[in-house]
Parts: C-alpha cells; structure tokens; sequence
C-alpha cells in the first residue's frame, strides 16, 4: 500500500475516532461500536473497514473532555467513582475490581459502572444481595476465562442516584490469573487513591 494512502487512511480513522467520541461525550452514546458507526456514516466513510480501536476513542474522549467538559466532567466522574468505591466497600468480601469507562475517566453521568467480583459459590453474590434487601436484576454474561468462553452470573443493581452498577461474578482462581492491569481494573485501594488525588 502506497503511503500517501496508508497516510490518507490514518487521518480517517483519527478523524472517525473523535467524532466518535464527540457523539459519546454529547449524545451519552456509551457503545463504542454504535459511536464509531454512526461516525463513519456522518463523515462518509459508512462502508469503511478502517474504524478506531476503542482505545483510541477513549483517548479521544479524554482529550475532549479536557477541552471542552473541564468544568463539569470532573465532578461527575468523581461522583460516579464515590458511588463505586460504596458499592465496593458494600461487596468487600468478594475482591472487587472497578473496571471501565469510570475508572479510565471517560465516564460521563449517563454512564455505569462496572465491577468484577470473584466467587466460587455462583450463588453466594445472589444470595449477599437478597440478604441485604438490594433491588436488582440478574443475568449471564459471556467471557474468555483461561483461553475459553465462558458463561458466569452478572447483577445489575440502580442505586438512590439513578446510577446503575453492573457486576460479574467470576471463579475465585480468575483473581490470581494475573491478567488484570492497573490501568484496566482497580482494587478499593486503588479507587481510594484515585479519589484522594
């Protein structure tokens, strides 16, 4: 492929990935699949096989944020992180993980928050819920544990706010796979920290 084509095809897709992000952080658009598609039809480029990582209208996000949401994205991130730091202290003795678009920042008050739990007991999260009078809805949710699909029990509880929280239970041993990353998944300690700086 000739240069000034593969030149060419960078700038769309950069251009693909902040319109995309405009539309999530002006429509609440919160899929990113949905956002680059209905991008790629706004700009032309509907029949492109080229569209953004979600990495890469994450950090479009970002950066439209800091432009032109500094005033009130931060307090509504930081609102939405309060509430998943009580959700997490509420769900301790399951080792929970905050993951997502509230922990990476690009969360706005339309979004939800995400949590990992860790169980070998499939019932025990359903069981803490019931226990505790939490209004919620369950469900499955399909995910790659060691190399293969598979399927595992998911919650999705609305607080007093509005705001939901989605939660998965994953097998104990998940916890110890080393597969999550600071950057991708925080423990209670490390949403502290992000709260205190």
């Amino acid at each position: 492929m000739s240069k000034p084509h593969l030149q060419r095809r960078d700038l769309m897709r950069e251009q693909l990935a902040h319109q995309a992000a405009k539309l999530m952080a002006e429509d609440g658009i919160t899929d990113h699949a949905m956002a680059k598609q209905k991008a790629a039809r706004q700009l032309g480029a509907a029949d492109t096989q080229h569209l953004p990582s979600n990495q890469e209208v994450d950090e479009a996000l970002h950066s439209y944020r800091t432009l032109y949401q500094q005033d009130s994205h931060p307090e509504s991130l930081y609102l939405l992180r309060e509430e998943a730091l009580a959700a997490m202290r509420l769900l301790e003795q399951f080792h929970p993980y905050l993951t997502g678009s509230v922990l990476s920042g690009t969360a706005d008050e339309q979004s939800d928050i995400n949590l990992m739990l860790f169980s070998d007991d499939t019932k025990a999260v359903l069981l803490f819920l019931l226990k505790h009078n939490l209004e919620f809805e369950d469900g499955e949710w399909r995910v790659r544990v060691y190399g293969r699909e598979e399927t595992v029990p998911s919650y999705t509880l609305t607080v007093e706010s509005g705001i939901q929280i989605h939660i998965i239970v994953l097998p104990e041993n998940a916890r110890h796979s080393g597969s999550r990353h600071p950057d991708t998944h925080a423990d209670i300690a490390a949403v502290e920290a992000l709260l205190a700086a």
